[in-house]
């Protein structure tokens, strides 16, 4: 069975998504949406959410690019 780092960093390869710079990004954006997810937000995807976790269907909507998230510089620009 492989780990976790493996499978997220397959994840990004497979998917090729220009705005996750790194597999960090990726898990702190799908963090935030799960919890968006777990307090009653509906998924943006096509996906049985009673037979997929909340973080399950988060990683797969940041991957396809349907959850926006604006990323703040050094000096507070965003970019």
């Amino acid at each position: 069975m492989s780990s976790v780092n493996e499978n997220i960093e397959k994840l990004l390869e497979d998917q090729a998504v220009p705005e996750i710079d790194s597999k960090y990004r990726l898990i702190i954006v799908a963090a935030k949406r799960s919890k968006q997810l777990q307090r009653g937000a509906r998924p943006r995807i096509e996906i049985d959410p009673t037979k997929h976790k909340p973080t399950r269907i988060a990683l797969e909507e940041v991957v396809q690019g349907t959850v926006q998230f604006h990323t703040k510089t050094e000096d507070g620009d965003s970019a």
